[in-house]
């Protein structure tokens, strides 16, 4: 994971991690797979982290699928290149609970218990804006080149995207970008809904948002992204019950008395991990 993934640990919980494949643009390669599926899966039962930054290092975010792999599919060798990276031959085969493991690259971030940030720079394609799709929030810089890029190569989206796109912009976006692979820019993913607000320095910005949220009760942040993981799937009945038992475990709980306290005494909160 250290070859392709550098993290960052802050004191205050933050944890950063960045694409560390900068000569190729952080394409996406075996050992990049690898990587994130394994920062995704340790990220999912710390419970030490309060909020997650992904960047890319370089002049990129990710600039999707590693071209030596197209240039394998281009000899016939799709199902090999493509079989690999969803830990087998079968993409069908569910490996990580509902998604294969390409998938899980992307829907990891929602897996993960808590704030998920893509600060987001020069390109963002195919599998790259997929996986930036997969976190809770993206930060955008205006000059970014954005691109569902797979028609380009005779496939669809399959690390999640579908999913993903559909709960962010209007149905008759997503099929115009997948059907075209047209390239788009920061503001237009703004204009979407894929990006969900611009900076010129997306890094810092998501750095200052992900210690923001590193401030507040640890409970009550990962209570809220259960919520909105649930608000996905269920329907309003069964969603007003997951709201009454979430706030229900909250109320009288030792970090709600403690963000109570700090408000009320004017003082930064002291909160303790979950259990």
């Amino acid at each position: 994971m250290a070859e392709r993934i550098e993290w960052t640990r802050h004191p205050d919980g933050v944890v950063e991690l960045q694409l560390a494949r900068a000569d190729k643009m952080n394409a996406l390669d075996p050992a990049m797979f690898d990587a994130l599926i394994e920062a995704g899966e340790a990220l999912r039962g710390d419970a030490a982290v309060r909020a997650v930054v992904i960047s890319g290092q370089g002049k990129a975010f990710c600039a999707g699928l590693d071209m030596a792999s197209f240039e394998r599919m281009g000899q016939g060798a799709a199902s090999a290149v493509l079989g690999a990276a969803a830990g087998g031959t079968d993409l069908s085969a569910r490996t990580h609970g509902i998604s294969n493991a390409a998938q899980y690259v992307a829907m990891a971030w929602r897996e993960v218990p808590v704030p998920v940030i893509a600060a987001v720079h020069g390109v963002a394609f195919g599998g790259g804006f997929q996986v930036a799709l997969g976190a809770d929030i993206r930060i955008v810089a205006p000059g970014t080149r954005l691109s569902v890029m797979e028609i380009k190569w005779g496939l669809v989206p399959d690390m999640g995207g579908m999913v993903l796109m559909r709960e962010l912009a209007r149905s008759d976006v997503v099929r115009e970008l997948t059907f075209t692979g047209r390239i788009f820019s920061g503001e237009e993913a703004q204009q979407f809904g894929f990006a969900t607000r611009l900076a010129d320095d997306p890094l810092a910005e998501a750095l200052q948002l992900a210690h923001d949220i590193a401030a507040k009760s640890p409970d009550a942040i990962r209570a809220g992204k259960r919520l909105l993981n649930a608000a996905l799937s269920h329907g309003a009945a069964d969603l007003l019950i997951a709201e009454s038992v979430e706030q229900q475990a909250l109320i009288g709980s030792a970090n709600q008395i403690e963000a109570v306290q700090a408000n009320i005494e004017r003082r930064p909160p002291r909160f303790s991990a979950p259990a």
